[in-house]
């Protein structure tokens, strides 16, 4: 996978568009494939259009497109994305569930969001974010936290799961989502190893 991500250099912002999805990565991508296209057809193919040296010219200005583009590439080259949670991030993974069992929905939303920014792959946290938006009646929100977490790789463990909370948002609203909150309720805490979809069990 590292040699796989590596060959992206080989094409002017590719690198960013292909490893963040960055807009300004696509406009270079397109725009050396534009000039790319305008060099080969202007040499071989319509070679009476405008002059030898215009051809030329703009195989250079292509070439120097290149070379900037992917020395630039190569020295702020994107990393590769956390797959896992290391020790600091698991705790903080535990801590916004315990706050979410709790209903302290603010503490658990303000954990996952931490989270999430130095994991952004973590699927786990994605679904419990998303199901906390449903939970505090955020129903737009919630819808687009799980059909982005249903295209992505991380959600793929979590379909079942991401489909059942995608068909509770099709049920009538509380007319007081604050009742919940206010309401006592007594869980067993889970273990840390327990799985996502037990604990949103038994909180829902």
């Amino acid at each position: 996978m590292t040699s796989t991500r590596y060959l992206t250099l080989l094409w002017p912002g590719l690198p960013w568009l292909w490893l963040r999805g960055s807009v300004a990565g696509l406009v270079l991508a397109v725009a050396f494939a534009v000039a790319l296209d305008m060099a080969i057809l202007l040499t071989w193919v319509w070679t009476e259009l405008l002059p030898r040296e215009f051809a030329l010219g703009l195989w250079a200005a292509t070439a120097g497109v290149w070379a900037v583009a992917t020395l630039s590439a190569v020295t702020t080259f994107p990393p590769p994305l956390p797959t896992g949670r290391n020790e600091a991030a698991e705790a903080l993974f535990v801590a916004a569930r315990d706050a979410y069992l709790g209903r302290d929905w603010l503490a658990a939303e303000t954990k996952l969001r931490g989270l999430l920014v130095v994991a952004p792959t973590d699927g786990e946290a994605q679904l419990l974010l998303a199901t906390l938006l449903r939970r505090v009646d955020r129903r737009g929100e919630a819808r687009t936290a799980l059909e982005k977490l249903a295209r992505s790789d991380a959600g793929r463990p979590w379909l079942a799961v991401i489909r059942r909370e995608l068909s509770r948002l099709e049920e009538p609203a509380a007319a007081d989502p604050t009742v919940a909150v206010a309401e006592p309720i007594v869980l067993q805490m889970p273990t840390a190893s327990e799985p996502l979809e037990t604990v949103a069990n038994r909180a829902a």
